[in-house]
């Protein structure tokens, strides 16, 4: 009875409202993809949106701005990760006691622009809205770690073969450094147990909050060439070693020390450094635009790399003159690289 007084005071809650941002790498974003290694990860507030609310039918509907239709719980390609995040959740919210009930959701925000994607990471921010969304609905409290979990185990279970940090930065909303946990030793467990078994135990991951001086420009740059990130890191991931792991943890130490500290030539210094491995480990990281994009900023104030897979989608850059990044802006615009997104860094 205390369950059905819980559901039916839920359910008088109409259309809810929520967002999630998105997120690109500062650093380490290959090195990561490596159990216990680290990288730095900003959150972009460019936002996905959704609007939720209890079904009057016995029907799910499902609506992305992506497709022009609408889908409820049976298998679709385009929707499959939402509809195995609302599967997922659905086991969570009777873990939590609860009875669930159909709902729309209709979710907007597509991170793209001309039919092209920015690549500041979509899939996770979609899996985490809509993660975020049913708690609310659902008016249960969750944590944020408990949140990456859900996400990473729903990921898992797909089949992706990411880091999971762009879950971890989209899920704290913040600056982070974060150092992984072994995926496939998880994926293992994500077999074997319940769900509720496996998010109480530890993953050995670490996910912590980066406090820099919003002093300077923090510049995201668009290519707009699209990329594969899933292909990207199959043909990257085979050239990862020991030594590019070695330095490239060192680098990103070093940063995330001299971001807290105010050190513009560390941060100039490691940023360089870490680019410079990019290009040792795979020089197809690096396309043509993106080799502009960092070649744009030599002669200024400011540091500049690549972000994330490579091979198209963005690049950042950090100035530390006001000057000097609207210059950079102007540059980036004439080699045809669109300034996505700028704040204090």
């Amino acid at each position: 009875m205390k369950i059905i007084k819980t559901t039916s005071r839920i359910r008088k809650i109409k259309k809810i409202k929520e967002k999630t941002c998105g997120k690109l790498y500062i650093g380490g974003e290959y090195s990561i993809l490596t159990p216990y290694q680290s990288a730095i990860i900003k959150n972009i507030n460019i936002f996905m949106n959704c609007e939720i609310f209890f079904s009057e039918t016995k029907e799910y509907k499902i609506k992305s701005d992506m497709y022009d239709y609408a889908v409820n719980l049976e298998y679709d390609k385009n929707y499959l990760l939402i509809i195995e995040t609302i599967n997922i959740m659905n086991e969570y919210i009777i873990l939590k006691g609860m009875e669930v009930f159909p709902f729309e959701i209709s979710i907007t925000g597509k991170m793209e622009k001309y039919g092209k994607k920015y690549g500041i990471g979509s899939s996770g921010s979609v899996v985490i809205l809509v993660i975020k969304a049913m708690c609310k609905l659902y008016n249960i409290k969750i944590s944020k770690e408990l949140i990456f979990k859900l996400s990473s185990y729903i990921l898992l279970k797909i089949g992706d073969n990411g880091s999971m940090g762009d879950l971890a930065c989209i899920a704290y909303e913040d600056l982070i450094l974060y150092t992984s946990f072994d995926r496939e030793k998880i994926r293992d467990i994500i077999e074997k147990n319940t769900l509720e078994e496996v998010l109480r135990l530890d993953w050995e991951y670490k996910i912590e909050k980066i406090k820099s001086s919003k002093k300077y420009d923090f510049l995201v740059g668009w290519t707009k060439e699209p990329s594969i990130s899933k292909d990207m890191i199959d043909k990257v991931k085979k050239s990862i070693n020991k030594k590019y792991l070695d330095k490239t943890e060192v680098y990103i130490q070093n940063l995330k020390k001299s971001i807290e500290t105010d050190n513009k030539i560390e941060v100039k210094k490691n940023i360089n450094k870490i680019s410079e491995l990019l290009i040792q480990l795979d020089t197809s990281i690096y396309s043509d635009k993106l080799i502009k994009l960092v070649k744009t900023v030599e002669n200024y104030d400011a540091c500049a790399k690549s972000s994330g897979a490579g091979g198209g989608d963005c690049g950042i850059a950090i100035s530390f003159s006001r000057t000097d990044s609207e210059n950079i802006i102007e540059k980036w615009k004439k080699v045809g690289i669109e300034l996505l997104y700028s704040e204090k860094l």
